[in-house]
């Protein structure tokens, strides 16, 4: 049997191994995942999960329990050596071994893209797993208790306080409005910190948020979000982070008890750095628009597939400004189907179908009954946009068994309210037992 080696086990690659599944015929091809994760993240839920909308493990897919003729391998992908069809295969705290691979598909996604101001790697937190997002909600229930029992007005209380979301895109923006929501929630159960003390920033470098939606409906996101006491600097620029103080290259001085990064993504570098593969500028491996590899003369490399923000895939509808398909779940979800199709197809000496999506709209969930909703000309904000939004994703969430505990949840936080009790202790499971602990008296000379 070919031997089918999938690196990377989120969004592109669940789905196309999910997908082969259903194509291929028993015993036509042997399947393997490798990612260090045991489940795939659902990205576009990550802002609900901070703001305590979502239970975590609601928003992840466990790769065991749906791919059921799939071999799973909890590890990384050091060194993808394609001229012999090899990949070293790197468990946590075992030895490398090596895997032989007859085709190749490359998902491994993309991680938090920063740049080099100081205090930023120190003091931030991006919003890309569903453990930054949880230590998000948790710091910020946190920091409401921390401060209800500090007096009003003092500098570390101000801090606990303010938040500073980076990056104007879909991400800031519905992390913003989401913790917004949270805070709101927050402050009926500490009746000792009034709504004015909670500071909500977003720091934006363009000049305006939300690029994929028109520039209406942006301002309109912006009103909305002004009048619920989240304040957005445009043309702004972070300068400095150094102690959790956000500088400004305006000048202004946010000192913050939670940094949380949006501003961009880059192609998983250890993945693309360690593989012979051919990549662009950005970092992304090239493909064709049928989604197999190919070089910078677009010559093909043979048994090599990539898909999802890792690949730099040709954008046929024309529409994307560099000419590829932007990193989004939309495309990752449908360029994994298309592969897993073409892939058979070519196993059974069939043709390929190039990758053909036309971006369908966007949707942005902003904090409860709050939304925004565009495709094509037509464009919704407010709690009609919020439900379209709740609507899309809780569809979209892949496998059955999914998409009922994600909506159950809802259903549940609807009559009872949000779960906002948090735990961040959970990162250190032995510490109330080791303070308590018995230890052998030091022997006598």
């Amino acid at each position: 049997m070919p031997k089918i080696l999938i690196v990377g086990g989120g969004y592109a690659g669940f789905y196309t191994a999910w997908k082969l599944e259903k194509h291929l015929r028993r015993g036509e091809a042997e399947v393997v995942v490798v990612d260090p994760l045991p489940y795939m993240t659902y990205l576009p839920f990550l802002p609900e999960v901070a703001s305590g909308n979502i239970e975590p493990r609601h928003a992840v897919v466990s790769l065991r329990r749906h791919l059921k003729r799939t071999r799973v391998i909890n590890a990384r992908v050091t060194n993808i050596d394609h001229a012999n069809k090899t990949a070293t295969i790197s468990p946590e705290g075992g030895e490398d071994w090596q895997y032989d691979y007859d085709q190749i598909v490359v998902t491994a996604g993309s991680v938090s893209r920063t740049f080099p101001i100081a205090g930023i790697a120190d003091n931030a937190i991006g919003l890309k797993s569903i453990e930054e997002a949880v230590a998000a909600r948790d710091t910020l229930v946190r920091n409401f208790e921390r401060a209800a029992s500090l007096p009003v007005g003092s500098e570390l209380r101000k801090r606990l306080l303010t938040v500073i979301v980076v990056g104007g895109g879909f991400a800031g923006i519905e992390t913003l409005g989401e913790l917004r929501s949270a805070a709101n929630a927050l402050l009926g159960q500490f009746p000792d910190i009034s709504y004015d003390e909670t500071q909500f920033h977003l720091i934006e470098a363009m000049g305006r948020i939300m690029p994929e939606v028109s520039l209406p409906t942006s301002e309109k996101v912006l009103k909305d979000l002004a009048q619920r006491g989240a304040h957005v600097h445009l043309d702004t620029q972070v300068a400095d982070a150094t102690d959790g103080v956000v500088k400004t290259n305006t000048g202004e001085e946010y000192p913050s008890g939670l940094i949380i990064w949006t501003a961009g993504v880059m192609a998983n570098p250890k993945v693309v750095n360690g593989s012979d593969l051919p990549r662009e500028q950005r970092g992304r491996i090239t493909t064709q628009a049928d989604l197999r590899v190919v070089d910078a003369e677009g010559n093909l490399v043979e048994g090599a597939w990539a898909a999802g923000d890792v690949a730099a895939v040709p954008d046929k509808t024309g529409g994307l400004p560099d000419g590829t398909c932007v990193p989004n779940a939309q495309h990752a979800v449908r360029q994994a189907k298309q592969l897993a199709k073409n892939m058979v197809a070519v196993i059974r000496g069939e043709d390929p179908v190039d990758y053909y999506h036309k971006n369908l709209g966007a949707v942005a969930g902003l904090g409860l009954y709050h939304g925004a909703f565009q495709s094509g000309k037509f464009a919704l904000t407010g709690f009609f946009a919020w439900l379209a939004h709740r609507g899309y994703h809780g569809l979209a969430m892949p496998t059955w068994e999914r998409k009922w505990r994600v909506i159950w949840g809802w259903v549940h936080n609807f009559f009872l309210g949000r779960d906002q009790v948090q735990i961040s202790k959970v990162q250190e499971p032995r510490a109330f037992f080791e303070e308590y602990a018995s230890r052998p008296k030091p022997k006598a000379d």
